[in-house]
């Protein structure tokens, strides 16, 4: 049976609806053909992972469980391989790792990959030289390099955009579930990703505890907890390219409704989240969880027509908000807004996003955060939910398997810039070890809004 949210719906009808940061395709033919065959090949995901994401996300939304999104800001076709995922991925199982143990918490992870190719842009346009090309948009719609050639964009990138999610996605599973999560792996985790930071005495304690309680199941002859709880990786990118979108949204021959089977959770970005827009009315009628981008400029007025659009009948685990505020701002707006959400009764998981809102331009005019930054703003996250009695119910992080050097500051911040460059094909990304040492940092807050609530 069709909810509210899904009643007069149909997966093409956003058409009719204004939208922007979509491209204008120039062959319509050529996008006739990629379109077609995107709607012949498989789902990506199964409805039944949503589903239980949204049961996850239901537990968080409860504070019985956080969430750890984390994956690279843009995905590049070149980096679609074997090294570049594995390296990405340890990355993400350590933080699990920390996370869970060190914090005590149920962990939900969920990778911004496996579709993260489409990229929103403030202009249309940049100048490369004397000459204006397009803006990079994602490797799903046109190409790096500064070239009209490149800059074009071209359907048929949705389909290798298609190819590309799903080894990656291939990939994961076979990591994930042959025995790569394993925590008697931590040490060897640690060895071949980070460096220098095995030296440091809190991950030495943290690894030594878990050998403990490893070899304490082992001798019990239990061996079913040596694995991360809920290793699980689902996935997550941000709607932007609705053709895309529309052409991966199928029925789900159980319960009748759509799925968009690109990924698990897909979101709102902060660009493109008007309640009469496009991209609203897409994914109001899709059944997976959703979340929205929220950032200073967001008006309190804004807050309730959405929810309503995406989630009227009030489940909990369908929607969430990502908030992007700022480590200046986000005491002057999130106080305000999950007072507002309170007095609605609304049922959403909050889940700070520290990396947007802090993000600078360097005397080279590159982009660039500070790693002091994207920690005062998730403390502060934690001190105002704590403060208002709600739950904090996840972090969302850009970061990157490799060394780069893209956000300053950190333990070993001077050894990472000599070392590394700036790699992203967008914003700047955590590097490995800025990662986990944010990682030692969210466990601290998480045992602390423990004993608080």
């Amino acid at each position: 049976m069709p909810t509210n949210s899904t009643r007069n719906w149909e997966k093409t009808g956003w058409r009719n609806v204004p939208g922007g940061q979509m491209p204008d395709w120039p062959d319509r033919q050529k996008f006739a053909a990629a379109y077609e065959r995107l709607c012949r090949l498989p789902p990506l995901v199964f409805a039944g992972e949503a589903r239980r994401l949204k049961s996850l996300l239901h537990e968080a939304c409860l504070g019985k469980a956080f969430v750890l999104q984390a994956g690279d800001c843009a995905e590049l076709f070149s980096r679609c391989h074997g090294p570049y995922i594995r390296d990405l991925l340890k990355v993400i199982l350590q933080i699990a790792v920390i996370l869970t143990y060190a914090g005590e918490k149920r962990l939900v992870n969920i990778g911004r990959m496996a579709g993260q190719y489409a990229k929103p842009r403030s202009n249309s346009h940049e100048k490369t030289g004397d000459i204006a090309l397009p803006v990079y948009r994602g490797d799903m719609i046109n190409g790096l390099e500064p070239t009209l050639e490149a800059r074009t964009p071209d359907p048929a990138r949705m389909v290798e955009g298609y190819f590309c999610s799903a080894a990656t996605l291939n990939l994961v599973r076979a990591f994930t579930n042959g025995g790569f999560a394993s925590l008697d792996n931590i040490n060897a985790w640690n060895l071949t990703s980070f460096g220098k930071f095995h030296q440091n005495p809190d991950y030495e304690k943290l690894c030594c505890d878990i050998r403990k309680a490893v070899n304490f199941f082992h001798a019990l002859g239990n061996s079913n907890l040596t694995s991360i709880q809920d290793s699980y990786m689902y996935t997550s990118h941000e709607a932007l390219l609705l053709d895309y979108e529309e052409a991966m949204t199928r029925i789900d021959t159980t319960t009748g409704e759509h799925y968009d089977t690109s990924a698990h959770m897909l979101w709102i970005g902060y660009r493109t989240r008007q309640a009469d827009g496009a991209h609203v009315e897409f994914m109001r009628g899709i059944r997976n969880p959703i979340g929205i981008k929220i950032g200073p400029d967001f008006s309190l007025d804004e807050l309730k027509p959405l929810v309503e659009a995406l989630n009227p009948e009030n489940e909990p685990g369908r929607l969430s908000f990502i908030t992007r505020f700022g480590n200046q701002k986000i005491a002057d707006f999130l106080p305000e807004l999950i007072e507002a959400s309170k007095r609605e009764g609304m049922r959403v998981v909050w889940i700070c996003d520290p990396m947007h809102g802090n993000t600078k331009t360097d005397a080279g005019g590159r982009k660039t955060r500070a790693f002091e930054d994207i920690l005062a703003e998730t403390r502060a996250f934690f001190q105002i939910h704590q403060a208002s009695g709600t739950h904090p119910g996840g972090i969302h992080l850009e970061l990157s398997g490799t060394q780069v050097a893209e956000c300053t500051g950190g333990i070993f911040a001077g050894d990472s810039a000599q070392s590394a460059s700036f790699q992203s094909a967008c914003d700047p990304r955590l590097n490995a070890e800025q990662g986990v040492e944010l990682a030692f940092e969210i466990a601290k807050l998480l045992k602390s809004e423990q004993i608080v609530l």
